[in-house]
């Protein structure tokens, strides 16, 4: 008998089946063996929320306590040597760009920055309250009906011509957010700048007749985007699989993900972490602050098991990145309390016991708040970069000859079947008197 099995006795029959293991995992339609003859399809695992199930293959990122490679680079490698578009090439296509495939991919990415003038439409339906993450997901979503040959996901070229408009152009509707918001005009792209130069004319050109991007924080932007770009089968990931195993098109599939990211337990915390940075606004307010953490009444977020800043290949990597946007920026009474937190917290008992370190999440909302961004900007500035990742997620499960349609089971818990009681006849009809209200 193969090592690289699994034997199940099942204690109600006394039967035993042995079960294949391969890359240490068992396929859990082998469960279905599993039967006592009185149920239709035998075993089903019971997994809420999948957090021991694996539901793909997947060879684009490796993420385990401080190891995080993309296609087996590891990611501060790609930090300090590789522009954005060189690793969202990576992720997307399994290797580096050769020096053509480099001039090919920007060249054909900058060129597809412009939007559909009728985004300005989309855009102006919102009003200026409304959060950037929520016009951000709609009008990606809507972009759908502007190409709509994207329903044929099977052809590969097709699908190729899609994945360079989406990388291009989120950028554009997420600046175009940020400035409807502050009820600023819009910048067309520049296609003599980079993508990240190119975001922050997007985001920042007033007046002048040509923007000049400060290359620390443009940089800066590389990184940041490179440490978003795809952190494994998360909430979004896994949400782009799903919606896309429909072989629903690449607009409406990332915009699903992008609408999960922007919720308060994944990328919308670092929305919430902002804030709580700016609702402490001193350092002198740090030591209370703290001291209401420790009794219950203040919540810690950018916090977590992630070990010691140089544990973690990404934090290393920020926090060197934290103090080259400073140099541009200065500091302010903000920023000056999020690292005395940090050093709090770094020496604390109460922190270190509990391995409660700053996360990469911490260091992302100290820069952004650095450029000056306000609090609900954050989430998307973070779904810029993951759009690559969740582009690669979704072609590789489109080309996985395993993958269907998603269509998880349920262990019922409701009432058996029942008899419908008496029910007073249905009026036919509307009464006269009938209001109607919205």
């Amino acid at each position: 008998m193969s090592q690289d099995t699994l034997t199940v006795t099942d204690n109600r029959t006394g039967q035993t089946y042995v079960l294949p293991i391969e890359h240490g995992t068992i396929r859990a339609t082998d469960l279905h063996k599993i039967t006592t003859g009185n149920e239709e399809n035998g075993l089903t695992i019971y997994d809420p929320a999948l957090r021991n199930t694996a539901c793909c293959r997947s060879s684009i990122s490796f993420v385990d306590h401080g190891i995080h490679h993309y296609r087996g680079y590891p990611i501060e490698l790609l930090a300090d040597n590789c522009s954005f578009l060189d690793v969202a090439y990576l992720l997307l296509f399994g290797e580096l760009p050769h020096e053509a495939e480099r001039e090919n991919w920007v060249s054909e990415i900058t060129h597809h920055t412009m939007l559909h003038e009728t985004s300005k439409s989309f855009m102006e339906g919102f009003l200026r309250s409304a959060h950037p993450m929520g016009m951000l997901v709609s009008t990606l979503a809507a972009f759908s009906t502007i190409y709509p040959e994207a329903r044929d996901v099977h052809d590969p070229e097709n699908r190729l011509l899609q994945i360079k408009r989406i990388v291009a152009k989120v950028p554009s509707i997420a600046a175009m957010s940020y400035r409807h918001s502050l009820g600023y005009p819009y910048v067309y792209p520049d296609n003599d700048l980079s993508y990240t130069e190119n975001f922050m004319n997007m985001l920042w050109k007033m007046v002048e007749p040509k923007y000049l991007a400060n290359m620390v924080l443009a940089h800066a932007f590389d990184v940041l985007f490179i440490l978003h770009a795809d952190d494994g089968q998360n909430c979004s990931a896994a949400t782009v699989r799903c919606v896309g195993s429909a072989e629903t098109d690449p607009y409406l599939a990332t915009a699903a993900a992008a609408a999960a990211l922007a919720g308060p337990l994944h990328g919308g915390m670092t929305e919430d972490l902002v804030r709580m940075l700016n609702a402490i606004r001193s350092p002198e307010k740090v030591p209370a602050f703290i001291k209401d953490v420790k009794e219950g009444r203040r919540k810690l977020v950018g916090f977590g098991d992630t070990g010691p800043v140089d544990s973690d290949p990404r934090t290393k990597i920020i926090r060197r990145t934290v103090e080259q946007v400073f140099d541009v920026t200065g500091k302010n009474r903000r920023l000056e309390a999020a690292l005395e937190l940090e050093r709090i917290a770094r020496e604390d008992d109460f922190f270190v016991t509990r391995r409660l370190y700053p996360s990469v999440d911490f260091y992302t909302a100290i820069i952004y708040q650095a450029m000056g961004f306000r609090p609900e900007m954050v989430t998307v500035l973070q779904a810029v970069p993951r759009t690559v990742g969740w582009l690669a997620h979704w072609q590789e499960m489109l080309t996985d000859p395993e993958q269907k349609i998603a269509q998880p089971a349920q262990v019922y818990t409701g009432r058996g079947e029942r008899e419908l009681p008496p029910l007073e006849p249905h009026p036919v009809g509307v009464s006269e008197e009938a209001t109607f209200s919205c």
